[in-house]
C-alpha cells in the first residue's frame, strides 16, 4: 500500500517484522484490532530473515556501506497542545558487525566462460561485494522475503494428491523422501565441483537464514502454530539426526529408543545404562534434588555411565555445559525426551524454505484478518501526551497516524531511551555452503543437528545445523551449514577453528575426505535475550521486541509476544484458531473454527518406551 493511502487511525502500530512483532500483529488482528505493520527494510523478518544467495550478497553489501546519517526533520508543526516528540533511530548500525566473506571455489564453470561476478578475495576481510555491480544490484530482487500472501504452499502426499501441510490436526511434517532432482551421491567420484558462477546463477535455489534455530516439537512455537492454525501456511521437515563432534570424528547420538537399540557405538551394557537413566529422568526424585546447585556433569559421573554416555547426555541431549546446575541439566534432558516421538525420531522440526517463513506466516494471518502492511516504510517519531502515552506516530512520509499502542523492534530505539543493565552480548555466526554432508549416509538427504563441545580451553560450545537440498534451502549437490555460539571474540575468531577442523579448506589440504567449503560468511549478531518488553525510558503504551537470541528454540520470542499481547488486550485469547476455509458458513451462520494440537503422548512413556503420536484435534 502506498504511503499516501494509509489510514490515519489504528489500534496498534507495529514497527519491524521480526518473529515477536509478527506474532503480536497476528494475535491483535485475529481478535479485531486495526493493525498497521511497517518495516524500513524491503524484506520481511528483519534479522530473522531468509535470503537467496544473491539476496544475501546484497544484504552483505548494504552492511558494508557506511550509512549516511539522515537529516532530522522538524515535525513540531504536527504537534497538538500538550504533546512532545520522541525521535526513533533511522538505521540499525549495531546489531550486525564483523562481516567476513571467503570463497574457496573456482570462479568459472569448467570449459565455460564466466557469466557471473568475480568471487570474493579469500585473503581479505569484508569482501562480499567485490563482484560485478550489476549482478549484485540485481540480487536485491531475489530475496525470498516476498509478500506473505505469495508464500502459501502445498505438499504432495505419497499418492500424489495435493493437501495442506498442516491442517486442523496439527503440524504435519512432510514425508522425508528424496526429491528426484535432489538425490546426491556422497562418494568423492560423484561430488561435482560447483563454481562461484554457478552459485550466483542458481542463487534463487538457496534460502539462507540469518539466524539458526530449530523448532522443538513440544515447544511454544509449534504449540502456537497448531493452536492458531498458522501451520497451514508452511511445510515442515523432521531433523533426522542428532550428531556430535568427538575425538576428531562426527558421531551419531542415540536418543530415541529405536536409535539406542540400533546403535553400533554402544555396548549392550551401555545401552541398558542409557535406557535406565533416560527412564529415571522423566520424574524428579530425592536423589536428583540432592544435587541441586551442583554441576550436572558431577551428577552424571556419579551415575557411573561412562565417558561415552556422559558426553552424549551432557552435550547432545541436555545441550548444556559442564558447570550447568544439575536441576537445569535435568530439566533440559526431560524437555528433550518429551519432544521425542511426536513427529519423528528427534525432538526437532525445521520449516521448508527456511526459518524466515515463520514470521511471514504470522504476517499472512494478520493480513487475512485486516492487517495493513507496508515495507520500505518507517516511523520517524512518537507523539507523546502529558500522561506519558504514545498518542500518535509520524511516519517517514510525514503523515500523522493515531494509535492506542505502539510495538517496536528494539533496534529502532536509541540507546539512551532503553534501560540497559548489562553490556550487549553478541552471537557469533557462520554460514557455509559445502559440497557434501558432514556424516555421509545412503540417502544423502539428512537434516542434522550437531553439537561441538569446546575444541580448546577458552572456546565456546558451538551448535551446528546442516541442511540438505530437500529443505529447499540450498542447491542440489550442496549442503547449507549454520554454526552459532556465544561470542568470545569476532565470529571468525570463534568459529573458524571449528570450520578448519571439521571441513576441508585451503588450510586443511590433508583432509580431502571431509566436506569442502565452497563459500562462507562470518558475522556477529546482537543477542536479544536481555531485552525487556517494558521498563524503558519510553511511553507506557510502547513495547519493545528483541531480535534473535542464542537459544536453539523460539521460546523467548513467543514469550515476549504473548506478554505484549496481554498488556494490550488482557481480556482476549492469545491467537485463537483461525477458521478453516471449509468451516466458514455464510447466510447468517457463525464461523466454525477448528482447534489444533496434538495428542498428549510423551516421546518416552512411563516405562521408557518411545511413543509415536498421531496428532488429533484437541477440544
Amino acid at each position: 500500500m502506498a504511503a499516501e493511502d494509509l489510514p490515519s487511525e489504528f489500534d496498534v502500530v507495529i514497527l519491524g517484522t521480526g518473529l515477536a512483532e509478527s506474532v503480536v500483529a497476528a494475535a491483535c488482528s485475529r481478535v479485531g484490532q486495526r493493525v498497521l505493520h511497517l518495516d524500513r527494510n524491503s524484506y520481511y523478518a528483519a534479522n530473522w530473515a531468509s535470503f537467496t544467495f544473491n539476496g544475501l550478497l546484497t544484504w552483505i553489501q548494504q552492511h558494508h556501506e557506511e550509512s549516511q546519517p539522515e537529516e532530522v526533520q522538524d515535525w513540531s508543526s504536527l504537534l497538538e497542545e500538550g504533546e512532545e516528540l520522541i525521535y526513533l533511530s533511522y538505521s540499525d548500525s549495531t546489531s550486525i558487525s564483523n562481516l567476513q566473506v571467503f570463497c574457496f571455489t573456482s570462479e568459472e564453470d569448467e570449459g565455460e566462460e564466466a557469466q557471473s561476478p568475480d568471487p570474493p578475495n579469500t585473503t581479505e576481510e569484508e569482501t562480499a561485494a567485490n563482484g560485478d555491480e550489476d549482478a549484485v544490484k540485481a540480487a536485491s530482487t531475489d530475496s525470498t522475503n516476498e509478500d506473505p500472501k505469495d508464500k502459501i504452499k502445498e505438499v504432495t502426499d505419497g499418492e500424489g494428491e495435493g493437501q495442506q501441510t498442516a491442517d486442523s490436526e496439527g503440524v504435519e511434517p512432510t514425508a522425508d523422501l528424496p526429491r528426484p532432482s535432489a538425490i546426491q551421491g556422497q562418494s568423492e567420484a560423484s561430488r561435482k565441483k560447483i563454481s562461484y558462477a554457478q552459485l550466483v546463477k542458481e542463487g534463487r535455489q538457496f534460502n539462507i537464514d540469518l539466524v539458526s534455530k530449530l523448532m522443538f516439537s513440544r515447544g511454544s512455537l509449534v504449540d502456537l502454530l497448531i493452536k492458531s492454525n498458522v501451520s497451514r501456511y508452511a511445510e515442515f521437515k523432521n531433523v533426522t539426526r542428532i550428531l556430535t563432534y568427538r575425538h576428531g570424528n562426527v558421531e551419531q547420538v542415540p536418543c530415541s529408543r529405536a536409535d539406542v537399540f540400533a546403535s553400533r557405538q554402544l555396548s549392550v551394557v551401555e545401552k541398558r545404562k542409557l535406557m535406565r537413566f533416560l527412564t529415571s529422568c522423566l520424574e524428579e526424585t530425592e536423589e536428583q534434588q540432592a544435587y541441586n546447585g551442583r554441576p550436572y556433569l558431577e551428577f552424571l559421573c556419579d551415575q557411573q555411565l561412562g565417558d561415552n554416555l556422559e558426553h552424549f547426555l551432557l552435550h547432545s541431549i541436555a545441550m548444556v555445559t559442564e558447570d550447568t546446575p544439575t536441576e537445569v541439566g535435568l530439566a533440559s534432558t526431560r524437555h528433550f525426551l518429551r519432544c521425542l516421538g511426536r513427529y519423528g525420531n528427534t525432538p526437532f522440526l525445521f520449516p521448508v524454505y527456511g526459518l524466515g517463513e515463520i514470521p511471514q506466516c504470522f504476517c499472512r494471518m494478520s493480513a487475512v484478518f485486516g492487517g495493513v502492511y507496508c515495507l520500505r516504510h518507517s516511523v520517524r517519531c512518537l507523539l507523546v501526551d502529558k500522561d506519558n502515552r504514545c498518542k500518535a506516530v509520524i511516519d517517514s512520509r510525514g503523515q500523522r497516524i493515531s494509535c492506542s499502542h505502539f510495538v517496536v523492534d528494539s533496534s529502532y530505539v536509541a540507546t539512551e531511551q532503553k534501560k540497559v543493565t548489562t553490556p550487549t552480548r553478541f552471537l557469533s555466526r557462520a554460514i557455509l555452503i559445502t559440497d557434501a554432508s558432514i556424516l555421509p549416509s545412503n540417502s544423502g538427504q539428512q537434516v542434522s543437528m550437531v553439537t561441538v563441545p569446546p575444541i580448546a580451553a577458552g572456546f565456546p560450545v558451538v551448535m551446528m545445523v546442516e541442511l540438505c537440498s530437500s529443505t529447499m534451502t540450498c542447491l542440489p549437490g550442496t549442503y547449507l551449514v549454520h554454526l552459532t555460539c556465544q561470542s568470545v571474540g569476532s565470529a571468525f575468531d570463534d568459529l573458524s577453528p571449528v570450520v578448519t577442523k571439521m571441513f576441508h579448506t585451503p588450510e586443511t589440504d590433508d583432509q580431502e575426505t571431509r566436506p569442502s567449503v565452497l563459500w562462507c560468511l562470518y558475522f556477529n549478531m546482537a543477542d536479544g535475550l536481555d531485552v525487556e518488553v517494558e521498563g524503558h525510558n519510553l511511553p507506557s503504551n510502547v513495547y519493545l521486541c528483541s531480535g534473535p537470541d542464542g537459544h536453539l528454540g523460539h521460546d523467548h520470542a513467543i514469550r515476549q509476544a504473548q506478554l505484549i499481547f496481554q498488556k494490550i488486550l488482557p481480556e482476549e485469547d492469545f491467537c485463537p484458531p483461525a477458521p478453516n476455509p471449509e468451516d466458514v458458513l455464510y447466510d447468517g451462520e457463525s464461523l466454525l473454527p477448528t482447534g489444533g494440537g496434538g495428542g498428549d503422548n510423551s516421546g518416552w512413556g512411563e516405562k521408557g518406551e518411545e511413543t509415536k503420536e498421531n496428532p488429533q484435534t484437541e477440544e
